[in-house]
C-alpha cells in the first residue's frame, strides 16, 4: 500500500506543470476590441525584454565554440592555419547546397569614432510632406526618401512643392544612394526631379519601386535610373553604411522602417508607422528585431511625429472593413462611390472584397488610383477575382444598385475624379439622389476647406456623403502616443531626433521622450537645412546648408520664385491695369493714347468715368515728363506708374498692378 502511494505520488510530481506566474492569458471571450489585444501584446513584449535583460546581466559570457557537426563532417587536416580551414569550410557549404545558403552577414564596420555623423533634413520639418533626410559621414553620404509637398494658399498656380537639391548637386560624388521607406507621394513623389540632375541607385521594397516606375513613364529623364529590389529584412552596404529594412505597418504595403549603421553606432530611421497587431497583410511589424538593435545599443533614433498629439493607439485597419459591411448592408439600393487615398492598396482591397461579397461589380477612376492598383495586382499586393473590374465608360451597363466605384479626389483636389462628378464635369458619372459617397479617409492639415466644399456640393445635388466624423470609415496609418512611447522604450537611444510633421508635432514627440525619461539635452528639434553633428563628444547643431522650396509650375521647376508669386497674388487681390501709349521722344509729342486696359480691377462699363479720368491723367503725367529734356523711356515708365497709382489710390483705396507700355515712334 505504502509502495503504491509512493507511485503515485512520483507519478504526480512528474506531471506537475510548472507554475505560470508572470503570464496572465487573457479568455477569448474578454477580447473584444483591438485596443485590448494591442495593450496584451505590447504588455507581454515589454515583460519578454525585461527578462531577456536581467538573463544578460546575469549570465557569464560565453566562448564561442565550433559547431560539432561541422567538426565532424569536415575534419582538420595537418599544416592548415585555422583562417584557411573556415575559408575552405565555407566553400565546401556553398558547394553542397547553394539554394539553401543562407545569407552571409555583413562584416562589421570598422569603428572610427574621430570621425563625425552629420544628419540634415531637406524637408518634412515644420511642414507635412516632402520628405527628405540626408546622412553624412566623411565621403559617403545617403538619402532616405524624396517627397513632395502640395501648395499652400499663398502658392497661387503653383501645382507642387519639392526640396532644394543644391547641397545635393554640390556633393554629388559622396551620394552613395537613395533609401525609399515607403511608396507615397511625400516620400517618392519627388524622385523624378531629383533625378533630373543626379542618378544615384535608388533601393526601395517591390512596391515601391513599382509605383516609381508608373511615375518616371510620364517624365523624360536624360539617364535610366537604378532602381534597385529589397526586401524587408535584407541589409546592403553603402560606403561607410550598413542599412538593413526592418518591416513595419502603414497605410501602404511594404513599409520598412531602416537601421543604419554607422562608425559611430547605429541610427534608426523609423519612416511612417504604426503598430497594427491585426494587419490586412498579415504580418505584424517587426517589433522583436527593432527590440534587438535596442539592446545591442542604438545612438539615434529619427522617429515621425504626425500623430504625436494624439493619445492611445492608432485602430487597426481592419476596423474599416467593418464600417464597410456595414454602409454596403445598409444601401443595398444605391451605387457605392468611396473615395480614398490612391496608394492604400488594403484599404481598396477591402473595398473590392466587400463588394464582391454583395455581388457589385467595380469600377475605378482617377489616373493615380488607376495607376497603383495596377501596379498592385501585377505585383501581387492585391488580388481581384475574375469579371469583378468593369471599364468605367461601360458602367452604363450596370444598375446603380450593381455598382462600387472607387475614386481619387479624397482631399477635395481640383480636377481629382470625384471633384469633377460633383461638379457635373466627369465624363462617364453623374452624381443624383440614387448615389451614395463615401469619403474614407481624413483631410490632411491644409485641405479641410477643400473637402467641406465637395461635400457642400454633394449635398446640394442630393447626394449623401459619410465620412469619418459620421462612422468610422478610415483609420490613420500613423503612430499614436502609446506607440511613438513603444518605439522609444523598444529601441532605448541615446539621442532623440523628432522628424515628419509641423512643430507642434515635433514638440508633442519632444515631450513623450521626456515622459519616457531622456534628458533634455539628448533631444534635438531640427529645422530644414540645419545641420546635427554627432561624434564621440557628443551632438550638437553646427551650422546649416542650402535648403528651402522648389516650385513646380507645369513643366517649370524652380522658375516661380518669391518675385513671381508676390505678383500673382498682387494680381490676384487688386487686378491689372495697362496703360499704352506712343510718344516723339525727339519733339516732346504724345503722339497716340494713352490707352487703359483693366483686367480684374473695375468692371469697365459700370466704371467709365474713372477710366476716363485715369486716361486724362496718364496724358497729363507723359506730356509734363515729356518737356524734360534728359527723361528716357524707364524713367518715363516709372512716373506713370507711381503717379497714377496715388491717384488710382486716392480714388479707390485700391493698388493694382500697373504696367506701362510707352513705344517711341
Amino acid at each position: 500500500m505504502a509502495k503504491k502511494e509512493k507511485n503515485t505520488k512520483e507519478t504526480a510530481k512528474k506531471n506537475k506543470q510548472p507554475p505560470k506566474k508572470n503570464i496572465k492569458k487573457t479568455p477569448k471571450k474578454e477580447r473584444l476590441f483591438e485596443d485590448d489585444m494591442m495593450i496584451d501584446v505590447v504588455g507581454r513584449f515589454k515583460d519578454t525584454l525585461k527578462l531577456m535583460e536581467k538573463q544578460e546581466k546575469k549570465a557569464p559570457p560565453k566562448k564561442e565554440k565550433a559547431s560539432p557537426k561541422r567538426e565532424k563532417s569536415q575534419p582538420a587536416k595537418p599544416g592548415k592555419k585555422p583562417a584557411e580551414k573556415a575559408k575552405n569550410s565555407q566553400k565546401q557549404s556553398k558547394k553542397a547546397s547553394p539554394a539553401a545558403q543562407p545569407k552571409q552577414p555583413l562584416p562589421k564596420i570598422k569603428r572610427a569614432p574621430v570621425g563625425k555623423l552629420k544628419i540634415i533634413s531637406l524637408g518634412g520639418l515644420n511642414e507635412i510632406g516632402k520628405n527628405l533626410t540626408v546622412f553624412e559621414y566623411e565621403n559617403d553620404m545617403i538619402i532616405v526618401d524624396c517627397g513632395l509637398g502640395f501648395p499652400d494658399d499663398d502658392m497661387p498656380g503653383v501645382d507642387l512643392v519639392i526640396p532644394d537639391f543644391s547641397y545635393l548637386e554640390e556633393n554629388r560624388e559622396k551620394i552613395r544612394g537613395v533609401l525609399l521607406t515607403h511608396g507615397h507621394e511625400d516620400h517618392i513623389g519627388a524622385i523624378p526631379y531629383l533625378l533630373r540632375v543626379l542618378n544615384p541607385p535608388i533601393f526601395g521594397t517591390n512596391l515601391t519601386l513599382g509605383i516609381i516606375k508608373n511615375k518616371l513613364l510620364e517624365h523624360q529623364l536624360p539617364n535610366e535610373p537604378k532602381l534597385q529590389r529589397v526586401n524587408a529584412g535584407d541589409k546592403i552596404r553603402l560606403g561607410a553604411f550598413d542599412i538593413e529594412f526592418i518591416h513595419v505597418n502603414h497605410s501602404i504595403a511594404d513599409a520598412c522602417a531602416l537601421a543604419i549603421e554607422t562608425p559611430l553606432g547605429t541610427v534608426i530611421h523609423t519612416g511612417d508607422f504604426k503598430l497594427d497587431v491585426t494587419p490586412i497583410d498579415g504580418e505584424m511589424m517587426n517589433i522583436t528585431r527593432l527590440g534587438e538593435i535596442g539592446n545591442e545599443g542604438v545612438l539615434a533614433l529619427l522617429c515621425e511625429s504626425t500623430n504625436a498629439e494624439r493619445p492611445g493607439y492608432t485602430p487597426s485597419e481592419k476596423k474599416v472593413g467593418r464600417s464597410l459591411d456595414y454602409i454596403f448592408n445598409t444601401n443595398e439600393d444605391k451605387r457605392i462611390v468611396i473615395a480614398t487615398f490612391s496608394s492604400n492598396v488594403h484599404r481598396v482591397q477591402q473595398i473590392i472584397d466587400t463588394s464582391v461579397r454583395y455581388g457589385r461589380k467595380v469600377a475605378i477612376t482617377g489616373r493615380s488610383m488607376i495607376n497603383i492598383v495596377g501596379a498592385a495586382v501585377e505585383l501581387g499586393y492585391m488580388s481581384v477575382p475574375e469579371n469583378v473590374l468593369v471599364d468605367i465608360a461601360e458602367i452604363r451597363r450596370f444598375k446603380p444598385e450593381e455598382l462600387t466605384l472607387i475614386t481619387t479626389g479624397s482631399q477635395g483636389e481640383p480636377m481629382s475624379a470625384l471633384y469633377r462628378m460633383a461638379f457635373g464635369e466627369h465624363a462617364q458619372v453623374s452624381l443624383g439622389t440614387s448615389d451614395l459617397v463615401v469619403l474614407s479617409s481624413s483631410a490632411i492639415p491644409g485641405n479641410e476647406k477643400l473637402v467641406g466644399r465637395i461635400i457642400n456640393e454633394l449635398s446640394k445635388n442630393g447626394v449623401k456623403v459619410l465620412h469619418d466624423s459620421v462612422v468610422e470609415v478610415h483609420v490613420s496609418g500613423h503612430a499614436c502616443q502609446e506607440e511613438l512611447k513603444l518605439m522609444q522604450a523598444l529601441t532605448k537611444p541615446q539621442y532623440f531626433i523628432p522628424i515628419h510633421g509641423e512643430y507642434r508635432h515635433l514638440a508633442a514627440n519632444r515631450e513623450l521622450a521626456l515622459d519616457m525619461g531622456m534628458s533634455p539635452d539628448s533631444i534635438f528639434i531640427s529645422d530644414i537645412g540645419k545641420v546635427l553633428e554627432i561624434d564621440a563628444k557628443g551632438a550638437r547643431f553646427n551650422g546649416t546648408v542650402q535648403a528651402g522650396n522648389v516650385l513646380v509650375d507645369g513643366y517649370g521647376v524652380g522658375d516661380v520664385g518669391n518675385i513671381v508669386l508676390r505678383d500673382r497674388k498682387h494680381l490676384s487681390q487688386d487686378g491689372l491695369i495697362v496703360i499704352v501709349a506712343a510718344i516723339e521722344h525727339d519733339l516732346g509729342l504724345l503722339v497716340s493714347g494713352p490707352d487703359v486696359v483693366s483686367r480684374g480691377f473695375v468692371y469697365v462699363r459700370e466704371s467709365e468715368s474713372l477710366m476716363d479720368n485715369m486716361k486724362t491723367k496718364t496724358a497729363e503725367i507723359i506730356e509734363n515728363e515729356l518737356k524734360r529734356s534728359k527723361v528716357d523711356r524707364i524713367q518715363l515708365k516709372n512716373k506713370v506708374k507711381d503717379d497714377l497709382a496715388k491717384y488710382i489710390y486716392q480714388q479707390t483705396k485700391r493698388k493694382p498692378m500697373i504696367i506701362p507700355i510707352i513705344m517711341d515712334v
